[in-house]
Order: structure tokens, then C-alpha cells, then sequence
């Protein structure tokens, strides 16, 4: 769908929807609106990878190609923190992308934050959602 989160059952947009008003019910354009409203971007540790299914342990290592995220932060320069949807993102990014940017990027404040996905589902949708706003808020 060329959409971050399209899966209806990731909890992404519902979170979005209690943080920002940016939920589910708005199109597409609108949400991602709100987010830059209020400052949230949304961009991927991977630019590529291969995997079969839906799950990011599934994917596979030698077909990752990790996004620009020097260039990325050298453009926004005003980012003060960089929050993680589960701990692959986290991962992908220490082991990825970290060794490669500049110190004062590197720097940068991070946070893992509960994955929204569906095969999260040991974790509650409320404790997701306090997470998430502490980080976001």
C-alpha cells in the first residue's frame, strides 16, 4: 500500500490517534499531516531487505540496505530523539547504522519503544500506549 503501518491490526495509527489525533479514521495524507504537526517523523532503519512473511526476524541479513541517516539528520538538523518501534528496529540501527554517522549524530538520544505490531501481543495495547506518550508527549 506504500504506507508506514497499513496492517490493520498494528496498533501504530490508534496510538498516533491518542498522541496526535492522527488515527486510523483520516486518510492517509491527513495523518501523516498531523504527525508533522507535531513534529513526529516516521522513516525506516532499512531503505531494503528481503523476508518471507511479515515478521523482522525473518529478515534477511545480506539483502539489507539501511537508510541515509546522515544525510537524514544533517537535513533536520533540529531531531533531539530517535524512538524505535520494537527492538529489531533498535538492533538493525546499533549494529547498521550507528558505526557510520558522525559523532554529533551518534550522540543522538534513543529510546526502544514497544513494537506496535500485531505479533506484539504480549504486551497490552495500554501499556504500549503509556510508553509510547511518555516518549512522544
Amino acid at each position: 500500500m506504500r504506507q508506514y503501518y497499513a496492517q490493520p491490526q498494528n496498533g501504530f495509527w490508534r496510538i498516533m490517534d491518542a498522541i496526535c489525533g492522527a488515527g486510523p479514521s483520516l486518510a492517509y495524507p491527513e495523518r501523516t499531516e498531523r504527525l508533522i504537526t507535531r513534529r513526529i517523523a516516521v522513516w525506516d532503519v532499512l531503505a531494503a531487505g528481503e523476508r518471507v512473511g511479515s515478521l523482522d526476524s525473518a529478515i534477511v541479513a545480506s539483502s539489507i540496505v539501511v537508510n541515509d541517516f546522515g544525510q537524514f539528520f544533517a537535513r533536520y538538523g533540529e531531531i533531539r530523539l530517535i524512538c524505535f518501534n520494537g527492538t529489531k528496529a533498535s538492533e538493525l540501527y546499533r549494529r547498521r547504522v550507528l558505526t557510520e554517522l558522525a559523532p554529533r549524530f551518534a550522540a543522538l538520544a534513543t529510546r526502544v519503544l514497544p513494537s506496535t505490531s500485531p505479533a506484539n501481543a504480549s504486551v497490552p495495547f495500554a501499556a504500549k500506549l503509556a510508553t509510547w506518550s511518555a516518549a512522544l508527549i
